[in-house]
């Protein structure tokens, strides 16, 4: 039996995504099509890829939607469970709200909206091989004072967790993958709201107990925000991230079947349209998003921006750094820039909204 086949995965997908509203008001953050798969498909596919097989998913927000995608898993090759949270038990609480599914003594836990390509073996292989009983995904960044810092020592052991400081001493953040032994998780509190960053990881440094680093410097990126949602979708089209779940040549664009682009059309920056989108003459789009069903017309520019499942873009309409909700329609010539949002199904007139003097 191999490590990976010895160990369940555990996806925490129960959170709200308020900040990728209004797009999360029709699907959970994990389902956003993501390079014309949802989001989760993309951890998944990983968690296959690194050999385990039993995967059970932490739902609460909108947790019918995952089963009726994802079913037991046996399209993916895994074996698929789901277990709800009823009332929000945070991150500590919704690992130990999944115990009475999990059959293995290692456990794998993800957070279900980080976009990551870590061999997820090498993690499995720290854990057994330093005989941990918590080992944590570290990741090294550019800018490490927006996130919390995890110093670690020689060996790799965790010294402390750190919260958000102008000053940090390490750039080694939490990369929202943990294993952890599971007589870890049976000692979490099941009857209250626990985390497992400001509660759990930092009493069993305080009890000694044997809580370990796997630093790396692989691809992470939270998809959290529409500009990190936007970037994330772009990096996998272009090939920068890595995803099993696609195949075929990374390029600029990435074009889904049934899609129509009218000739003229530029698409770059890793452009995604989805299934049934159409693109007219002209219209330029910028690592932009379309969801399945949308319309860019004619002369439209798009940029780094998201349109929702069959919004309209109208003819001349410049959309820049904007979210644009489901069935929404932004009339012709309207400018949209700078963290716009528009909520689904509202119809903007012709015109209605510049942010240039021009007509």
């Amino acid at each position: 039996m191999t490590i990976a086949s010895a160990t369940d995965a555990v996806v925490l997908v129960g959170g709200q995504g308020t900040r990728l509203r209004p797009l999360t008001l029709s699907a959970p953050k994990p389902m956003l099509p993501t390079a014309g798969v949802p989001f989760l498909t993309h951890l998944l596919a990983r968690i296959k890829q690194a050999g385990i097989g039993h995967v059970v998913l932490g739902t609460s927000f909108k947790a019918e939607v995952f089963e009726e995608h994802f079913g037991d898993g046996s399209d993916l090759g895994l074996e698929i469970e789901y277990v709800t949270e009823v009332e929000p038990m945070g991150t500590g609480g919704g690992i130990r709200n999944v115990l009475p599914s999990l059959r293995a003594d290692n456990i794998m836990v993800f957070n279900g909206d980080v976009l990551g390509g870590t061999d997820l073996s090498g993690v499995l292989d720290t854990h057994f091989r330093t005989n941990a009983d918590v080992t944590l995904h570290l990741v090294r960044v550019g800018d490490p004072r927006a996130f919390g810092c995890v110093p670690t020592d020689d060996d790799g052991r965790v010294k402390a967790f750190l919260e958000k400081t102008q000053d940090p001493p390490t750039d080694q953040i939490n990369a929202g993958c943990y294993v952890f032994r599971r007589e870890i998780i049976e000692k979490i509190p099941s009857d209250r709201p626990v985390s497992v960053e400001r509660e759990v990881f930092p009493a069993l440094l305080a009890d000694g107990a044997r809580v370990f680093g796997h630093v790396d410097t692989s691809y992470w990126r939270d998809m959290g925000t529409p500009d990190d949602f936007v970037r994330g979708s772009a990096d996998l089209v272009r090939g920068i991230a890595p995803s099993p779940a696609l195949d075929g040549p990374r390029g600029e664009s990435l074009v889904h079947p049934g899609a129509g682009v009218a000739p003229g059309a530029l698409l770059i920056g890793g452009t995604v349209v989805g299934r049934g989108a159409e693109v007219g003459a002209g219209a330029r789009l910028d690592g932009a998003v379309l969801f399945d069903g949308a319309q860019v017309e004619a002369g439209a520019v798009v940029e780094r921006s998201i349109i929702g499942f069959g919004a309209r873009i109208g003819p001349r309409a410049l959309v820049r750094d904007a979210v644009i909700g489901d069935g929404a329609d932004v009339g012709a010539r309207c400018e949209l820039i700078g963290g716009a949002r528009v909520w689904p199904g509202v119809k903007l007139p012709d015109g209605g909204v510049r942010f240039s003097t021009d007509v």
